[in-house]
């Protein structure tokens, strides 16, 4: 059974209830009439940063940050006895002490003697629903983020937030509700989706699945999320078990595509993986069983690797015996398929698949990077340049150089000896701004 081939939702009421949405997150009153327009941050390559939506843009805060050991995750340098402008939320000189000029009108100081400073970390895969878990997100190091989708847009609210309040959020590209056979309640997200509701197969025709995406492009999605395997979190599903087929991947892309956005899949098993990157996804998500004949392909085509080792990490902890097995089981599995992608060239980046109100700190995808083969230096990456790239961010995020983001951490120690240091940073400054 088909759906109409209605159109979206006219843009006019889903900036409202965008706009509406965010002020309730942030705690203001705002009005959608006399909001002005706030660019988004753009990324052709990876489909982020499509409609503008109304909204405030803080103007970000001003800082120097001295005394501090420097990392430059691009190149590695290491400079000690630092020194970091930042003037209304953006690096203006970075370097040693000496080589740099501190304005004088800048008053406010951090004082990093015995730390190390590094740009703020990506996490390239969470759900952030609720403002407090937005900022759990932020204290943690994650100063920019990408949304492994929400139930009811409320990541859309969180990217205005983040917008507006910077210090309140990451910076977030937003995924909006999953493309997935079975909506459940996600079919009340928004009205265009109850028609999907009578399907008695699900969102899995070629009219059901543009649908979706439709809906979620006329909401001001960064990013379409879709999956090709059932869960591994769910004791009752079989995570190598595929939902949809190359033919039906390959119609939610096409739609992405159409309105300038890529696509993040859930996957699992070698097939399911082979399948969704051949179908043109910008992101495999998870991927433990991918196979070295999906990992070239990957490699040709660009196509990043997100493997949440945090998420499949945290199963062995459960205490459901099917997920605990689950995760004992996959874990090793997915850091072979990681330090097997590092060595093909495939690009990585870090996510922690958090949810459910339990934010786990970026640093532990990173430690988790190490554990699993890769240098210090490019398990960094994986939570800076790397995911700043797949956000299309990468002249703005990742880096504390002139022109970049005013986003940094501090941590107390070496984290090229002792990646695990990212877990718990002792300063996190977002846009110029203290959190």
């Amino acid at each position: 059974m088909c759906v109409e081939a209605t159109p979206p939702p006219p843009d006019r009421l889903t900036r409202r209830g965008v706009l509406a949405g965010a002020a309730a997150l942030a705690g203001t009153v705002a009005a959608a009439g006399s909001a002005s327009a706030a660019p988004a941050d753009r990324a052709a390559a990876s489909g982020v940063g499509g409609r503008r939506t109304p909204g405030t843009r803080a103007r970000g805060g001003s800082l120097v940050i001295e005394g501090g050991t420097l990392l430059d995750p691009a190149t590695g340098e290491v400079t000690e006895n630092a020194v970091v402008v930042i003037k209304d939320g953006t690096v203006r000189a970075a370097g040693r002490r000496g080589d740099v000029t501190v304005p004088r009108h800048i008053a406010k100081t951090v004082d990093a003697r015995g730390r190390w400073v590094l740009p703020g970390l990506v996490d390239a895969h969470i759900h952030l629903s609720t403002a407090t878990e937005a900022r759990d997100a932020v204290r943690q190091g994650a100063t920019s983020a990408r949304s492994g989708s929400t139930s009811f847009f409320q990541d859309i609210a969180v990217r205005e937030l983040a917008r507006h309040s910077p210090e309140l959020a990451p910076r977030l590209t937003a995924a909006g509700v999953f493309v997935t056979p079975d909506l459940g309640d996600t079919v009340l997200a928004d009205p265009d989706l109850t028609t999907l509701a009578r399907l008695e197969d699900g969102v899995r025709s070629a009219e059901a699945l543009r649908r979706v995406v439709q809906v979620n492009l006329a909401r001001g999605a960064d990013v379409i999320k879709t999956r090709v395997n059932e869960r591994a979190g769910l004791p009752e599903q079989d995570p190598l078990a595929q939902v949809y087929s190359h033919e039906q991947l390959s119609e939610i892309v096409a739609a992405a595509r159409r309105g300038g956005k890529g696509v993040l899949c859930h996957s699992y098993s070698e097939q399911g993986c082979h399948d969704a990157v051949t179908a043109g996804i910008r992101s495999l998500e998870h991927g433990a069983f991918v196979g070295e004949r999906t990992l070239h392909e990957m490699r040709r085509r660009s196509t990043y690797f997100t493997p949440t080792l945090t998420a499949i990490a945290g199963l062995a902890d459960s205490a459901d015996p099917v997920l605990a097995e689950r995760g004992r089981t996959y874990l090793p599995v997915l850091k072979r398929a990681v330090l097997a992608s590092h060595e093909i060239g495939v690009p990585l980046a870090a996510g922690t698949d958090s949810s459910g109100g339990t934010i786990s700190p970026i640093g532990r995808e990173v430690e988790l990077m190490r554990a699993a083969g890769l240098p210090a230096l490019d398990a960094i990456r994986t939570a800076t340049t790397g995911a700043a790239r797949l956000l299309g961010l990468e002249r703005s995020v990742g880096r504390l150089s002139r022109g970049f983001t005013g986003d940094a951490i501090l941590v107390d120690g070496d984290p090229l000896a002792d990646p695990a240091l990212l877990k718990k940073p002792t300063r996190v400054i977002r846009a110029g701004i203290p959190v």
